[in-house]
């Protein structure tokens, strides 16, 4: 991947929902937080997937063209509903979900539209969850041949993901984002007979031939390796509200920084700073600034 690149354009396939909390509903799902948020941060930025034929999913779509992100190639379903999904909360703030099945980002189509928008981006990310159903699952490997760099966002959600379709999704992506369970489960399956973050990142290095990386640790903050480089950030001190989106921000801004050519050290601490902020509100979008950013990391 070209690191001097200055403008990018990113497309998210996958999830697009509403979390569904004890109190309210907040928009959400990882791509599309992730949409929103590099949106936000100025990366021109659109979404595939498929909403219902009903009026949360009319509300969906008008907050995501409202925020900046190309909605387009959101598809419309007659016969699923606009997926939702029931958040619940520990007395940490960190959130468990029970996702509804099957629903219309289920039944994502790789049109003509979807591949074009694919073939002329930049960076194709993508999570597992999106390949619970074959229909979607189908499309993203249709897409994923168009991709000029493909990003990986694990986001294990049981009972939604093999070994095998894990394996093969890491085998296709040019950058994989885990969180440390992730990490040390998948380990697991590939049989790895190492305990540290380190070497286990060196075994998914090896085995997918990818040279970039990136591991959250949670309020440990995250590890970056970089073209054979590591780099770490251990994180910033905050109350948390809830998790709800975090890691999702984390990546937009680590991808954002990435892809226009920041130093891959300066990179990782803007977008743990980040990922810190999201955390302190309630639900997966709140509204921050990069004056927010810059002032809560003092530079």
């Amino acid at each position: 991947m070209n690191s001097t690149i200055k403008k990018s354009k990113i497309v998210c396939f996958g999830e697009v929902l509403f979390d569904v909390f004890p109190t309210h509903r907040k928009i959400g799902g990882a791509p599309l937080n992730l949409g929103l948020r590099m949106a936000s941060l100025g990366i021109e930025t659109q979404i595939i997937s498929r909403i219902g034929e009903d009026e949360i999913g009319k509300e969906l779509l008008d907050f995501v063209t409202q925020n900046g992100v190309r909605s387009d190639s959101i598809q419309s379903d007659k016969n699923f509903a606009t997926g939702e999904v029931v958040v619940k909360l520990d007395d940490k703030g960190s959130a468990s979900y029970t996702i509804n099945y099957p629903v219309a980002w289920d039944k994502i189509e790789a049109t003509t539209e979807a591949k074009n928008v694919v073939a002329n981006a930049d960076a194709l990310v993508f999570g597992s969850l999106v390949c619970r159903d074959n229909t979607s699952y189908q499309s993203l490997l249709i897409l994923l041949n168009s991709a000029k760099y493909k990003i990986f966002d694990v986001n294990l959600r049981a009972p939604f993901y093999t070994k095998e379709l894990l394996s093969e999704l890491m085998n296709k992506a040019d950058f994989i984002k885990f969180n440390d369970d992730e990490l040390y489960e998948i380990s697991d399956y590939l049989g790895s007979p190492f305990h540290s973050l380190e070497q286990n990142i060196q075994i998914k290095k090896k085995k997918t031939n990818t040279q970039h990386i990136c591991v959250t640790k949670g309020s440990h903050g995250a590890v970056l390796m970089y073209n054979n480089q590591l780099f770490y950030n251990s994180g910033y001190k905050i109350t948390v509200a809830d998790t709800v989106g975090a890691g999702d921000s984390f990546l937009a801004g680590l991808l954002t920084q990435l892809l226009t050519g920041i130093d891959p050290q300066k990179a990782i601490n803007f977008a743990c700073a980040l990922g810190a902020l999201v955390a302190q509100e309630e639900g997966a979008n709140p509204k921050i600034s990069q004056e927010a950013i810059a002032e809560f990391m003092q530079i």
